[in-house]
């Protein structure tokens, strides 16, 4: 039958991917790039990728990003306010190059606290890629190179804590366990969980049964409480790699469950598919239809389960290291630095030290963000009337 102009002008139009319209490309276009391209329209969600980029490229860096080394005590700041970064003057002159002014420690007769004022007569500038101390960066390459820093004075970003350490050098170094004890803690239960909910629900009956009764004796007992006792089991004397460990093991052991029950509704779900059945007639094992059949089927489901993992594990260690049951000094941690102002009276007079307890509700927040822009993309389909 031979083809009128409109329809031969469509075959060449889609035998050309040049000359695809916007619609021919959202047709043709695989699941990922309809996924990538629904995910962009999300803008919290794109601002909250963006964060968790520089979070975690500063905890990759930490050493080379941190101004001091985190345990270095300076006796005459104690608990010193924040320096703020300046390009003008007291006088009103502007300067090409950022510079804080010294901080002058004095003590209040009545109260005996310390009180820091301002040296306008003393600039110190800052540099990139100045000369500190002696560090390993990633424990292998010995350098004393620094992003930036100021060559004389102090650079106290965010305040000093009790012993005159610095905050943001800290903050930093912390950030290498607080953040990656969420992936490494989410990991760990969603292999956990992917493999019991791919049992459960794929061969049912009482199997079925049994897990679903395990998994429902976990979520009634109270996260908090579990994992304070499961926590005080650690012994105190082991060394801090060996705690972390253990408590990520910890967080990773009770949080499986809620993705068990995900993998073992989405697979009875899909299991009775046609395609399942034609796998069954044609002799592939169990495994390899779990693994190479259903699992994809609901793998967009999976990413934004352990997106939204996330920031209950990194919650969870913050929580136990802030009662004294998670990590401990010298173990560097969000929630070791929160434990440091547990005082009402840290607080009132020295405020600067809840900023680890802010960049905790960031990430979490971008996490969230992240999750929910993942969750509308998961179906690009929907509210396209497709």
């Amino acid at each position: 039958m031979p083809l009128n102009f409109k329809e031969k002008s469509d075959f060449q139009r889609i035998e050309n991917p040049d000359t695809f319209t916007e619609k021919d490309k959202y047709y043709t276009a695989s699941q990922w790039q309809l996924v990538w391209t629904k995910f962009k329209k999300h803008r919290l969600a794109i601002v909250g990728m963006v964060i968790l980029l520089i979070l975690y490229s500063t905890a990759i860096f930490a050493e080379f990003i941190a101004p001091y080394v985190p345990t270095d005590r300076r006796e005459k700041f104690i608990f010193a306010p924040p320096q703020q970064i300046r390009f003008i003057d007291e006088e009103g002159r502007f300067h090409l190059r950022p510079f804080v002014y010294s901080l002058i420690a004095d003590r209040d007769l009545r109260t005996l606290r310390r009180i820091y004022t301002l040296d306008t007569t003393q600039r110190h500038h800052l540099y990139f890629f100045v000369r500190g101390e002696t560090y390993r960066l990633w424990g292998h390459f010995e350098t004393s190179i620094k992003l930036f820093g100021v060559k004389e004075g102090t650079l106290f970003l965010m305040g000093t804590d009790n012993l005159g350490r610095d905050l943001f050098s800290r903050a930093v170094i912390g950030s290498q366990i607080s953040l990656s004890i969420g992936l490494v803690g989410v990991f760990l239960g969603f292999i956990i969980g992917l493999i019991i909910g791919g049992i459960s629900g794929y061969f049912g009956g009482v199997i079925d049964n049994t897990i679903q009764r395990v998994i429902e004796f976990l979520i009634s007992v109270p996260t908090l409480p579990l994992w304070m006792s499961l926590s005080a089991a650690i012994p105190k004397g082991w060394p801090p790699l060996q705690v972390y460990f253990a408590i990520t093991l910890v967080l990773s052991l009770v949080g499986w469950g809620g993705l068990a029950r995900v993998v073992r509704g989405k697979l009875l779900e899909l299991r009775e598919e046609d395609y399942i059945m034609a796998a069954k007639v044609a002799g592939a094992s169990e495994a390899k239809i779990i693994t190479s059949h259903l699992i994809p089927g609901f793998i967009s489901y999976l990413i934004v389960s352990m997106t939204l993992s996330v920031p209950g594990m990194i919650l969870g260690e913050t929580a136990l290291s802030f009662l004294g049951l998670g990590l401990r000094p010298p173990t560097i941690s969000w929630g070791v630095l929160l434990a440091d102002a547990q005082s009402l009276a840290v607080i009132a007079h020295s405020p600067w030290m809840m900023i680890p307890g802010l960049l905790v509700v960031l990430v979490v927040l971008s996490f969230n963000f992240v999750g929910d822009g993942l969750r509308d993309a998961a179906d690009p389909y929907k509210q396209r009337g497709v």
